[in-house]
């Protein structure tokens, strides 16, 4: 299980490569976009002093942006400003591993792309190695197998702390308190979970939270316009359609009275 998310997350990691660079021509959100990417690369190569320096210049842009334009709410400012301290420490703590380096500047990459994209965040393609190692926790709890269970638990928890505060900038206040509060739960009381059969169905739930998450921000992907077209189409097809058929019942109707007289 262990070599089988290491490949899974290996393969999202790739998927942040998409190697930007801050240019003159990027507006100021772009640029940040392109600092925190750059600093993920660095520290996935092991360049830890070259990613604190990229850090480093990020947090004078990200002063100066928000100085100048004001474009950030308070919970984006704090959430920024905690994720960016979490990359800062693992670029300078010599004693933490590289998989918890590359994990804290994930997360922060994760982060800067939630606030600048306006779609498709990055966060949402975790979706795949998030319910797979999830279905390998509730499988463990299922069939009592309490040593998988809490080794594929500590595994989802891993990869849902990296997504948390991005999750937390795109999903309602009240639905992300609510998935996170069973997050929490179920971490606290991993013992009961395996022994007593109404808290696995705590598992089953969070389950459908998670998933229920990740399909509305699909659906909330689709381009407005394109829905008001294919709206405005159906609208016209019916009304034409609820006309014809009007049409072709006074016609009905209108030989109907012919054959009487």
């Amino acid at each position: 299980m262990k070599s089988k998310l290491g490949i899974v997350f290996f393969l999202f990691i790739l998927l942040l490569s998409n190697n930007a660079l801050a240019d003159e021509d990027m507006s100021p959100i772009d640029q940040l976009n392109a600092l925190s990417d750059e600093a993920l690369q660095l520290t996935k190569s092991q360049r830890y002093e070259d990613a604190k320096k990229i850090l480093e210049a990020f947090s004078d842009k990200f002063s100066s942006v928000t100085i100048k334009e004001n474009t950030f709410t308070m919970d984006e400012l704090r959430i920024v400003t905690i994720a960016h301290n979490e990359a800062i420490e693992a670029t300078t703590n010599v004693t933490m591993n590289p998989d918890e380096r590359i994990n804290r500047v994930t997360k922060f990459r994760l982060v800067i792309d939630a606030i600048s994209s306006t779609k498709h965040p990055l966060w949402t393609k975790m979706e795949e190695p998030i319910l797979a190692v999830f279905d390998e926790v509730k499988e463990a709890a299922f069939n009592g197998n309490r040593d998988v269970f809490h080794h594929n638990l500590d595994a989802f928890l891993s990869l849902y702390e990296i997504i948390n505060p991005s999750m937390k900038l795109d999903v309602s206040t009240e639905r992300f308190q609510r998935l996170d509060t069973r997050v929490h739960f179920i971490d606290r009381y991993r013992q009961d979970i395996l022994t007593q059969q109404n808290s696995m169905k705590e598992l089953l739930i969070l389950e459908t939270e998670l998933q229920g998450i990740f399909d509305d921000l699909q659906a909330d992907e689709a381009d407005p316009s394109l829905w008001w077209v294919i709206i405005s189409t159906g609208s016209i097809i019916i009304a034409t359609l609820s006309y014809v058929g009007w049409r072709k019942y006074m016609g009905e109707k209108e030989k109907s009275k012919n054959r009487s007289r």
